[in-house]
């Protein structure tokens, strides 16, 4: 349990924002937004420190819960800070490695190259030379860390129980997955295999380097990894530029997170301008692999088809596609939905290359599943602020840059790597264990089947769809059937009865047989009358 001044001290900072931010967030609309609302619930996040830096950053893929205004500023938060004392590097560098700084490494510099909130990154060089660079976590902070969470925990939970709002958006739940996602944060170790992992999947691209660890030198709180010279592609000079092949770096940029997405399923979350960086060699490093978001072969299969459907065009599509993404409430209007998918994919194909942004296609797609009485999967709002970031990227490389012409040229090749994939030796081997087990089992269920047969036991249950009505309508029939018989026996009977001769005549003919005669007409035309009559109601249902 957190000291209690400081835990107070953090539930008087949460109380704060949702007091000043809370209620024009929830009640503005999207073209209200005072210009410098956003940006100033950025700084206090920033003010607040790391726990609240990385729960900005989670906001901003929550365009169910922001305005756009208050997403773009969030998706803007850096978490660049202050340094903290080098003493302190040395002591948890030298806790974590098990040895003296001196003997570890052959150098050491103080000064940081980077400084976040999580941590800092400093330059150093092994005991054979190599350049490497180490990322070291910052002292106390998991106390700092959960001291936070824990007061965002309780604030939560009492808004879950005493507010709609708290309800609705399941807060609590929205707070336990923000840490299990900044507690992955926080272990170095799981950074180190997100890097090599990248890092594999990404080697057949080679305009773009991913920084490996070093063994032995990497633990929770310390990492040592590839040191990589070179400038954001926000930062590079005119003069670089030119010699860049800028075009071909953005175009490879994008095949690979689309490599990552459709066929990895494990992609690099976080690409913001701050984590790529143009080396001194032309090519492209991602740095900084703490997020990583993870996609099942379901999902993959839908994005490639989405991402398709909407590069093209195809509203119909899109929207057959998008209906199948986020879970339906009770309350779910598909019709609606689908015109409103329509309508976003038609609108983008109006949009000039330098307007379009796939990024912000999905976080309208997301809101648009939250709108319509659906629940957007988490992964959705992860894909749209990773390909909004990926935008921004791209496009600093390269401004004019087609991303749906590049979606275009790689999805059939995508679709065939996805094909050639799920027809792998481990694929074949799993399908022909479930024939095998099949087969095995086939014998002894036809045998059941054949028993209970032969012993009168086998039962069949058949579900009718409103019995009432087919009941009513099966009257309906025997009625008719009934009704048409006596109509036939009273001809008959009239037929027999024209033989006999009586004094009781009609027209000549035997009274009894013409009155036989005419209530069998009558009943006849009834009959026909209500027959055409039905057959033309159904007709026209």
């Amino acid at each position: 349990m957190a000291a209690l001044p400081e835990k107070l001290s953090r539930y008087a900072a949460v109380a704060t924002l949702l007091l000043k931010y809370g209620r024009g967030v929830s009640e503005t609309e999207p073209g209200d937004v005072p210009d410098e609302a956003p940006d100033a619930l950025a700084r206090d996040l920033e003010k607040l420190g790391p726990t609240f830096i990385k729960l900005g950053q989670v906001l901003s893929t929550r365009p169910d819960l922001l305005p756009p205004a208050y997403l773009e500023a969030l998706t803007r938060l850096q978490d660049n800070v202050k340094a903290f004392p080098f003493p302190d590097v040395q002591r948890i560098v030298e806790e974590e490695l098990g040895a003296r700084l001196s003997k570890a490494f052959s150098a050491f510099e103080e000064t940081p190259i980077a400084a976040a909130s999580l941590g800092q990154v400093h330059r150093a060089a092994l005991r054979d030379g190599r350049i490497v660079a180490v990322k070291v976590q910052r002292p106390d902070i998991e106390k700092t860390v959960a001291t936070d969470l824990e007061a965002l925990d309780e604030i939560a939970q009492f808004l879950s129980t005493r507010t709609g709002a708290g309800k609705r958006y399941d807060l609590v739940g929205m707070v336990a997955e923000f840490r299990i996602a900044l507690q992955a944060e926080l272990d170095y170790m799981q950074e180190a295999n997100n890097l090599r992992t990248i890092g594999t999947n990404l080697e057949e691209f080679e305009a773009i380097v991913v920084p490996q660890p070093v063994e032995g030198y990497t633990s929770k709180r310390v990492l040592t990894m590839d040191y990589v010279s070179g400038r954001k592609v926000t930062q590079i000079s005119p003069v670089v530029s030119i010699e860049l092949q800028r075009d071909v770096l953005a175009d490879t940029l994008v095949r690979a997170y689309l490599k990552q997405i459709v066929l990895d399923g494990v992609f690099h979350a976080d690409p913001h301008p701050g984590n790529v960086f143009v080396t001194d060699e032309g090519l492209l490093a991602l740095i900084d692999l703490g997020m990583i978001g993870r996609l099942s072969p379901q999902m993959q299969d839908r994005l490639l088809k989405l991402l398709l459907a909407i590069s093209e065009g195809r509203g119909e599509e899109a929207a057959e596609v998008a209906v199948t993404l986020g879970e339906k409430l009770p309350e779910f209007n598909e019709a609606g939905f689908r015109r409103a998918i329509s309508t976003l994919v038609g609108r983008i194909g109006h949009q000039s290359v330098a307007e379009f942004q796939v990024g912000r296609v999905f976080l309208e797609l997301s809101a648009l599943i939250n709108d319509n009485a659906m629940r957007a999967p988490a992964e959705l709002t992860m894909l749209g602020k990773t390909l909004l970031h990926l935008d921004e990227v791209a496009r600093a490389l390269d401004p004019t840059l087609d991303v749906n012409d590049c979606v275009r040229r790689n999805g059939v090749e995508l679709m065939s790597r996805r094909m050639k994939k799920m027809a792998s030796s481990g694929s074949l081997i799993a399908a022909v264990l479930e024939g095998k087990e099949f087969a095995a089992k086939l014998p002894g269920r036809v045998n059941r089947v054949l028993d209970s047969l032969a012993a009168s036991e086998l039962k069949l249950k058949v579900e009718l769809i409103d019995d009432g009505a087919i009941i009513d309508g099966l009257q309906k029939v025997a009625n008719r059937i009934t009704l048409g018989l006596i109509l036939a026996a009273m001809i008959v009977g009239a037929a027999m009865v024209m033989r006999v001769d009586t004094t009781f005549r009609i027209l000549g003919y035997p009274g009894l047989a013409m009155i036989l005669f005419v209530l069998a007409g009558v009943g006849a035309a009834y009959l026909a009358v209500q027959i055409v009559r039905h057959d033309r109601s159904v007709h026209h249902r």
